[in-house]
């Protein structure tokens, strides 16, 4: 059999005019996917970031054997980030950009979970870490609301792992 390769591109304009069949048939032969032209529509699933990177399923969690489940969100959100903002990279020497970050309020409905008092003068403060930024709003809080329990409460919480694999109790 032979195979015939196209460029994204031009699959692209091809789907951007051609008629309802012939966009239902280069779907059909393509992928839906690569017709969805915002990033959150293409991503709603951990599987779908692997999928927007070019990378396997089976790879990623070969390299993260004997990883301790903060180690794993930690690696999941980095990748969260980096597929939701398309190659953007935040310009951490320019003030006037804005970076975004997923927001939680984790905790009882007693209140106990994360709290902090503190009075000072002086202080320096790092809530997270500059590779989880997003470049908007709208993508910090899909990343949070989507992944907030497969990624970020394993990375922000302390969770138990079984033989230190990285798989949660």
């Amino acid at each position: 059999m032979e195979t015939l390769q196209i460029n994204k591109k031009d699959a692209l304009i091809a789907h951007q005019e051609a008629g309802p069949k012939t966009k239902v048939m280069l779907e059909n032969l393509l992928g839906k996917a690569i017709f969805l032209k915002v990033i959150t529509e293409r991503i709603k699933s951990f599987d779908d970031v692997l999928s927007e990177l070019n990378m396997l399923r089976s790879d990623f969690d070969l390299s993260n054997h004997g990883l301790e489940p903060d180690d794993v969100a930690y690696r999941k959100a980095k990748l969260v980030s980096k597929a939701l903002n398309e190659g953007w990279i935040p310009d951490w020497s320019d003030s006037s950009e804005y970076k975004y970050f997923p927001w939680f309020k984790m905790g009882s409905p007693s209140g106990v979970g994360f709290s902090y008092d503190d009075f000072d003068y002086w202080y320096t403060l790092s809530c997270v870490g500059s590779r989880l930024a997003f470049k908007s709003a709208e993508l910090a809080k899909f990343a949070g609301e989507l992944f907030e329990q497969e990624i970020y409460k394993p990375l922000l919480t302390i969770q138990s792992s079984e033989n230190g694999n990285g798989t949660n109790k």
